[in-house]
């Protein structure tokens, strides 16, 4: 192997390690529910319906903001899904935050964080509420290189649109809920 090839595959090798790493980096978890675990029905349509206590750690550097989308791809009928169903959308968070408390409302976001529009037409974080079978919640933290424009109230996929080339890592927590009633 040349020289000149011998470089190029090391350049390509490391490349790939720091992106590897950055996407590995973000830690997200809940006081509520492990990964994979069963969302408690306080943070459900048949509790109090308020948002688990979320905490992140090892944003990649250069983070500049970072967006929270949460989302259920079971909808209506986890044996038959034909959406996904979005339950928060927020953004611009900061990256000096470390999660979000337990039933944060929206005007205690923490400073220059924005809300969205969630599937239930409300900026506030909406709870599971399959109406049947067992649902997967995942909740989506991406660290970005950018704080992002005023989207006015964007839906998922207009923060999607925005974050398109800005991600510098992501993390996802899964939590279950299947109704008791």
């Amino acid at each position: 192997m040349s020289r000149r090839a011998a470089l190029w595959t090391l350049l390509v090798f490391a490349a790939l390690a720091r992106a590897e790493e950055k996407a590995m980096t973000i830690a997200l978890t809940s006081s509520a529910f492990a990964h994979n675990g069963p969302i408690p029905a306080r943070f459900t349509c048949e509790g109090a319906n308020v948002s688990p206590a979320l905490a992140w750690s090892g944003l990649p550097a250069g983070t500049k903001s970072l967006a929270l989308i949460v989302d259920d791809p079971d909808a209506p009928d986890p044996a038959a899904p034909r959406m996904t169903w979005v339950h928060w959308v927020l953004f611009n968070l900061p990256p000096s935050a470390k999660g979000l408390p337990e039933g944060v409302a929206t005007q205690a976001l923490p400073s220059g964080a924005r809300p969205g529009v969630n599937d239930f037409s409300t900026t506030a974080y909406g709870g599971p509420c399959p109406p049947v079978g067992r649902h997967r919640y995942f909740h989506k933290l991406y660290a970005l290189d950018t704080v992002l424009a005023d989207l006015d109230r964007p839906r998922k996929a207009d923060l999607e649109r925005a974050m398109k080339g800005h991600v510098l890592g992501e993390a996802q927590l899964v939590g279950t809920y299947q109704k008791t009633r």
